[in-house]
């Protein structure tokens, strides 16, 4: 394997980079919360193998409008309007009393979110663990401020290429600015996931992006792009090699579970049980449940009515897409049950439960007499 020396490395990396310090105060609060979380993440855990009733990850959209447009995203749109804090909470209301263990909220851009700070808040109000998956461009150190009073526990940039191109724009050179004030201010845990696959030029800047984000102290992990199916696409001989290099960059994070990626980047199969609709469940915009991000559309019922039972049918139901799956977030939710609950059930269309009709109240009539 190909190791990069320290003057072949900085030749390719933005000018006047530099390594970021924080102060003793940051450092001190940094410390706390990361113990604070890591507690909570264990305690996740036993939850989840004591009982397989409750969702263990969900992602929230609260915008599905993206200030981006990057060629290979079929996640965002340029139009559509923020969801309403009150609606905001009410969803997540329902996936606290679920008995939700982490919301990550996602977009579109989520940082367009006018009160994402409030959403953050009542996140962790009703007591699960905050994450947030951003392209990072919208982030200021003030920004990183209101995160950090908001609450958030977990942040994730994902960072394509080291130059911007033409199919995306979230590049080492436009970012490194913010990942120097994200390691300078933030106190929550950051990790900067690079990518290799279809559409990227040159794979070895995911190698590139990955010791940078080490050198600045975070967590490093390294994502396959997908088909618009989220179905994997093979990496080549060197992808392969870099590919296990930053994986082994990424021991400090809970990407080292993440076993299935190495089956993925050689094309194949995965034996796993994918407990998405159950375990995990993604919440567009317009609070319909989805099984992932790339398979929207199905079961497409509204939060609301998506009751416990449907819950348990999905949780013994196998997943056609699951042997060629790319989509990282519920495979890590799947390790927790690949060695029990046997999936024997098919989908099937579902619907809504009926509403359940209005009482009228009859009270008793007084008569003047």
């Amino acid at each position: 394997m190909y190791n990069w020396s320290v003057g072949e490395f900085a030749e390719f990396m933005p000018q006047e980079t530099k390594t970021v310090r924080a102060s003793a105060d940051v450092l001190r609060e940094r410390r706390r919360r990361f113990r604070r979380t890591r507690v909570r993440e264990l305690k996740m855990i036993a939850k989840a193998l004591a009982s397989t009733k409750h969702p263990v990850l969900v992602h929230i959209i609260p915008m599905r409008r993206c200030n981006l447009d990057c060629g290979y995203c079929n996640e965002y749109d340029n139009v559509s309007k923020p969801v309403p804090l009150e609606e905001m909470k009410k969803r997540l209301d329902i996936l606290a009393d679920m008995g939700t263990s982490i919301i990550t909220i996602s977009g579109g851009e989520p940082l367009m979110h006018p009160e994402l700070e409030e959403v953050i808040r009542h996140i962790r109000k009703r007591g699960m663990i905050a994450g947030m998956i951003t392209n990072g461009f919208l982030l200021s150190k003030e920004r990183i401020g209101t995160l950090n009073e908001a609450g958030l526990e977990h942040l994730q940039i994902s960072i394509d290429n080291v130059v911007p191109d033409e199919v995306s724009k979230k590049s080492l050179k436009t970012l490194d600015i913010r990942l120097e004030w994200l390691a300078e201010l933030s106190v929550f845990q950051v990790n900067i996931n690079s990518v290799l696959g279809s559409g990227v030029k040159d794979p070895e800047d995911a190698l590139k992006i990955a010791h940078r984000a080490v050198e600045l102290g975070f967590t490093s992990t390294v994502g396959i792009i997908h088909d618009g199916n989220g179905q994997l696409k093979p990496l080549g001989t060197r992808e392969l090699e870099i590919f296990e290099e930053v994986m082994t960059l990424g021991k400090r994070s809970f990407s080292r579970f993440n076993d299935f990626q190495h089956s993925v980047a050689r094309g194949k199969e995965h034996d796993w049980r994918c407990r998405s609709g159950s375990r995990y469940l993604y919440i567009c915009e317009d609070g319909l449940v989805h099984w992932c991000s790339q398979q929207r559309g199905y079961p497409g019922i509204p939060l609301a009515q998506y009751t416990d039972e449907m819950r348990h049918r999905e949780y013994s139901t196998a997943k056609h897409c699951a042997p060629m799956c790319t989509v990282s977030c519920v495979q890590q939710v799947g390790i927790i049950d690949n060695w029990r609950g046997p999936q024997t059930l098919k989908p099937k269309p579902m619907a809504p439960p009926p509403a359940q009709p209005e009482l009228v109240q009859i009270g008793s009539t007084r008569s003047d007499s």
